[in-house]
């Protein structure tokens, strides 16, 4: 008997002590070669979405990331449960009014999806189901539902879902007198779609079929075959997209084409959606603008003759030239325009200043012109719903690292405030004031001063053994301002700091901070976000055993990017949907976006762009030395971020990295850029990502 138990305590501590190997994805070298330069890619074939051997290899790679965060299950079970706990579940939007009638969005408890619900002049009245997402998206794994539309004389909605992830979407329509669905759907669709003032026209916007641009504007006449719908306008080239919208006087449709760079705009008389639509101005490469439309005048934010910043300018809707064109609000070098809101007595234009949001409401009679009243040092501010000219009240969002979102009503004449909701936080042991942010500043490489946006409990003491999450983006001009977040709770009352590093590429100092982010500047983004780990660090706000990144999309791609730089400055990096084979990706067209981004990245296909842009290609660039814990997050059914490019990453990063840190591949099989659809299965995600930052702290994954 004891031989037995000998024998059984033996081979339990061997299976204990039994290392668990990843997947090893199979060599199979494929040559890329341009401009004389050789590039061997040996994970080439692991583009292929329907070989059965590509989908083996995905789930066994998720096989092995479950075994090896095994450990931190029943944290991960638990972090699910708080983050959902702390959710409202029957909860409701404050309503607007549009058109005689109140619109609100509805969760019910228990349910993932929202119902969208309208009201008839009053609020008063007896709810109309406009449609229940939990009713449609039985049965689907994934499901999104966007771009309700509803008829002028408000008797027809459109609306688009997508059931597969890849941001194609079928255009249904409703009749809300009678509650039945109209026979026609439109497949291939950007999702968006709105009505002409006939209330039978229908303009929308459709993408290629391979890569995926959108680059046609139609028209649908209500009852009609989808076959016959009419062209309104085609972008033929490659680098521009296009859309459709309409003004907020509802007189004009716009259909608008753009590329990172460059703008141009035609509209149509809503009244008369048979016309030829109007060109505004002629693109110019380099020149922005978009325009609305309030009684005999056309608004346009424009950054014409080097206005880097934009400026405000109008035109009668008589004469679009540019020779008509008068400035409303002149261009400033230290303020950037972000967005603007007319109404019959006053204009609103919202700003960005030393890295933070403003909002400017001046009297169009001279008389007032003054900025919406703020305290504090680190927030977010926004727009909301303002569709009613005639109202004094402006409605917009603000939130902070401490503050949870609200909407409010501003009284443009006298300067009072109403909040009109303010989100809960479902947990008693919850207070604002428990949280403290900060923003503080590191010096770059070159001298440049980098912000850095920070939230902690009260408690939490900076030192050495502080746990600091880092997040970082910096692309696209896209600013992440300190927005609150629920389930962020869950990481700072188990000790963490969270940051933000506002680095260049963003426009958090206005246009020329994204300018220095980008083309032949986009170094500069990873070694701000490197400073500012290092700046972290020397200030004793935490310390290279217990800081940690993350960063997804063109975040991924700074994330690669900084751990070739610096493969330990960090004891784990989460890398989302990563966009880390620049190269590949930017010389195949027929990869989705690819032609979209040369503004951004740069065309490859020119041999200095080629040069800069192979000198920091995450996946070109490895290195025989120890790279770091990492988790890479990815989705079969990206359509921004092919799933193959982390796959291979993973691969690749395995066959340099020199020590024993875990290197993990996550694919959710039903989804694709935005993770998972719902307000609950997408928490499931986050909960995946805290633990494996907790995990590696506390030192139970191994």
């Amino acid at each position: 008997m004891k031989k037995l138990t000998l024998t059984l305590s033996i081979i339990l501590l061997t299976s204990c002590n039994m290392k668990i190997e990843p997947p090893k994805a199979e060599k199979i070298p494929f040559k890329h070669e341009i401009h004389g330069d050789v590039r061997i890619d040996n994970y080439y074939w692991l583009n292929e979405r329907d070989n059965d051997k590509v989908i083996d290899y995905l789930n066994n790679e998720n096989s092995y990331t479950d075994k090896i965060l095994k450990p931190t299950q029943k944290l991960q079970d638990e972090l699910f449960q708080e983050m959902k706990s702390r959710i409202k579940e029957d909860d409701i939007s404050v309503p607007y009014y549009y058109n005689e009638y109140w619109y609100m969005r509805k969760y019910e408890k228990g349910k993932d999806y929202p119902v969208y619900l309208r009201k008839y002049k009053s609020l008063d009245a007896d709810e109309e189901l406009l449609v229940d997402v939990n009713e449609l998206a039985k049965g689907y794994s994934y499901f999104q539902l966007r771009g309700i539309s509803i008829s002028p004389d408000n008797k027809k909605m459109a609306y688009a879902v997508d059931t597969l992830s890849r941001r194609i979407y079928t255009i249904k329509i409703k009749n809300l007198e009678t509650g039945e669905m109209y026979n026609e759907q439109i497949k291939n669709t950007t999702g968006g779609s709105t009505w002409a003032n006939d209330n039978k026209t229908l303009f929308y916007s459709s993408r290629e079929d391979v890569t995926l641009r959108v680059n046609k504007v139609h028209k649908h006449k209500l009852g009609s075959d989808i076959s016959m719908d009419e062209l309104v306008y085609e972008e033929k080239d490659k680098e521009f997209s296009t859309g459709v919208y309409k003004t907020k006087s509802n007189k004009f449709l716009v259909i608008g084409s753009g590329s990172t760079l460059t703008s141009e705009v035609r509209y149509v008389d809503a009244d008369d959606p048979s016309k030829e639509p109007k060109l505004f101005l002629k693109r110019v490469e380099g020149h922005e603008y978009s325009i609305d439309h309030y009684k005999n005048d056309f608004y346009i934010k424009t950054n014409i003759n080097d206005a880097y910043n934009f400026k405000i300018m109008k035109t009668s809707t008589s004469n679009t030239k540019l020779s008509a064109w008068k400035d409303l609000v002149k261009h400033r070098e230290n303020v950037l325009i972000e967005d603007m809101e007319i109404f019959d007595d006053y204009f609103v234009i919202v700003e960005r200043n030393d890295g933070l949001m403003k909002i400017n409401i001046k009297s169009w009679s001279g008389k007032k012109d003054y900025y919406l009243p703020l305290e504090s040092e680190t927030y977010d501010l926004s727009l909301s719903t303002n569709l009613d000219f005639s109202s004094k009240l402006l409605r917009y969002n603000y939130t902070s690292f401490t503050t949870p979102s609200s909407v409010i009503d501003f009284d443009m004449n006298t300067m009072k405030k109403n909040v009109l909701k303010k989100t809960e936080v479902m947990d008693e042991t919850f207070n604002e004031s428990d949280y403290v942010s900060e923003r503080i500043f590191a010096e770059s490489h070159d001298g440049v001063m980098v912000p850095i946006s920070i939230v902690r409990h009260i408690d939490t003491e900076f030192n050495e053994s502080t746990p600091l999450l880092l997040y970082g983006y910096g692309s696209y001009g896209i600013t992440n301002d300190p927005r609150f977040s629920s389930t962020r709770l869950s990481l700072l009352n188990r000790g963490f700091v969270y940051a933000t590093a506002h680095i260049r590429g963003s426009e958090y100092f206005g246009r020329k901070w994204y300018e220095d982010g980008k083309l032949f500047k986009k170094k500069n983004t990873f070694l701000d976000f490197v400073a500012s780990a290092k700046h972290l660090i020397d200030i004793n706000y935490t310390s290279s055993d217990h800081i940690y990144a993350m960063g997804g999309s063109a975040g991924g791609l700074l994330m690669g990017a900084v751990l070739n730089l610096e493969p330990t400055l960090f004891n784990g990096v989460i890398s989302a949907v990563p966009f880390v084979d620049v190269m590949t990706t930017m010389l195949d067209e027929t990869i989705p976006l690819t032609t979209l981004e040369y503004d951004e990245w740069g065309n490859p296909n020119e041999k200095d762009y080629y040069d800069y842009m192979r000198s920091y290609s995450p996946y070109d660039n490895l290195q025989n030395t120890d790279y770091t814990n990492i988790l890479v997050t990815t989705g079969l059914h990206d359509s921004q971020v092919q799933y193959f490019e982390p796959a291979k990453w993973v691969a690749k990063l395995r066959d340099f990295n020199t020590s024993d840190n875990k290197i993990l591949l996550q694919t959710n099989m039903d989804t694709g850029h935005g993770g998972a659809s719902g307000r609950f299965e997408s928490l499931k995600e986050v909960a995946l990502d805290y633990a494996f930052f907790i995990g590696l702290e506390k030192k139970s994954i191994k």
